[in-house]
């Protein structure tokens, strides 16, 4: 980052100081700006994205310890490098900025050598923080990204009120045999792609996905309100991509596919499991299998969603549903009441 330059704010009320700094910073090959105190500091850095800033402590309106605390609390700036540039003198002034997050401290006047390598220092953490960062977002949806951010990573789960979906194409085995290989992964890709936006746009996380089924939870890692409405809209949306993309696959001679989706409501368990090497975000407990075992039970009713009592009771009364016999489901104590969604209602 150093080499391309960086987008550096100083914070000085000292404006021939500001002034020096900005003037060294831009001649190490820096874009700087200035602010004559620390209200001014956070607004510009509520408006323009910057990369590290140099911080003065004793600024009027607010001082440097205020701009700190502040930034803190800040779930977007809270990581953002500074390095404080102060005469206040004394260990506690010094302790005290390194406490509230500053990367930091250089005692006034500054060794024009010694900034430059503390800003690039800071600058070279920043980038290999937001490098893992991206890798978070890569690999994990946007809602397990901000609670890694917010929480930090830790094994174990808590109980949370959340609603669970399952889903899977239907005769997949038996389509992957009939064409080539690379055909099946282009498929799955398309089916994804698809399958994802639906239940992002409703605010669900894609949890797992194995083969051609996934896993998605509506309510936790982040509280979600309606979340068992926000399912059905999202399993709606998703059989109504599935009838748009076989109307491309029947022009292409290809045959059509179709999906059986489950859907749960109650209490489970939601945490990160495996190891501190390699971990997932996933829900366990008995509502996530009965919704397993809705969605497998799709093949048997003969219907493409299904959901328990639980989603029901949760949805407003306009939802279309067609009560079905109870039944015992592998692995459920007591006879299950069934419910399936009308796929033609728009919700």
């Amino acid at each position: 980052m150093a080499e391309s330059g960086a987008r550096l704010l100083v914070a000085d009320d000292n404006k021939v100081n500001r002034l020096l700094l900005i003037r060294s910073l831009e001649l190490m090959g820096h874009r700087a700006s200035g602010a004559e105190n620390g209200r001014v500091a956070l607004e510009m850095l509520e408006h323009e994205p910057f990369d590290l800033m140099l911080l003065d402590i004793a600024m009027p309106e607010m001082d440097g310890f205020q701009v700190l605390e502040r930034l803190l609390g800040n779930s977007r700036l809270h990581d953002l490098p500074v390095i404080v540039t102060s005469a206040v003198e004394g260990l506690d002034a010094v302790v005290r900025c390194i406490e509230l997050g500053a990367e930091d401290y250089l005692h006034k006047p500054v060794n024009p050598v010694l900034l430059k390598a503390r800003v690039n220092s800071s600058l070279e953490k920043k980038r290999l923080r937001d490098a893992q960062r991206e890798l978070v977002r890569r690999f994990a949806t946007s809602e397990v990204a901000q609670d890694l951010q917010q929480s930090g990573f830790a094994l174990g789960g808590k109980h949370v009120e959340a609603t669970v979906m399952f889903s899977d194409i239907r005769g997949f085995t038996s389509l992957c045999a009939s064409q080539p290989p690379d055909e099946t992964i282009e498929l799955l890709n398309t089916y994804y792609t698809l399958m994802f936006d639906a239940i992002s746009g409703h605010g669900g996380v894609v949890n797992q996905m194995i083969g051609d089924g996934l896993m998605a939870v509506f309510g936790a890692p982040l509280p979600l309100a309606d979340a068992p409405l926000a399912a059905v809209r999202a399993a709606l949306e998703m059989i109504e991509m599935i009838e748009l993309l076989n109307v491309d696959r029947s022009a292409a001679r290809k045959a059509p596919i179709r999906i059986g989706v489950g859907i749960a409501s109650g209490e489970m368990i939601a945490g990160y499991t495996g190891t501190q090497s390699r971990a997932t975000y996933t829900c366990v407990g008995d509502t996530v299998n009965l919704a397993a075992r809705l969605e497998g039970h799709t093949k048997v009713a003969g219907r493409t969603i299904l959901i328990d009592q639980a989603t029901l009771q949760a949805l407003p009364p306009d939802v279309q549903v067609e009560v079905l016999e109870p039944v015992a489901l592998k692995g459920i104590a007591s006879a299950v009441e069934l419910f399936s969604v009308d796929c033609a209602q728009s919700l």
